[in-house]
């Protein structure tokens, strides 16, 4: 190790270069999130899990979402299905 170090010349930043259209960011992810991108990364053989990350948050914010009232009639329609009919005393249908 040296004594001394010549730093006139140098530059603060990071470390890589940042390509254009993107920021260099901070971001706390849950483990499970991060270790499923992970694995899905390394099950298609290789990649970049950040890019992967990134190309959801894409199709997550260009996919128009379904207003609330929508949502709602949709789910009661899905669990009227699927509950018992009551049954019907008295007149019987012939």
């Amino acid at each position: 190790m040296r004594k001394e170090y010549d730093f006139s010349n140098a530059k603060r930043g990071a470390v890589l270069f940042v390509p254009p259209g993107k920021t260099r960011i901070t971001i706390r992810i849950d483990d499970d999130i991060l270790a499923w991108f992970i694995k899905r990364v390394d099950d298609a053989g290789g990649g970049n899990y950040q890019t992967l990350i990134n190309q959801a948050l894409r199709r997550f914010i260009e996919t128009p979402a379904e207003p609330i009232e929508a949502t709602l009639r949709r789910v009661v329609r899905e669990e009227l299905a699927e509950a018992p009919r009551p049954r019907r005393k008295g007149k019987t249908r012939a």
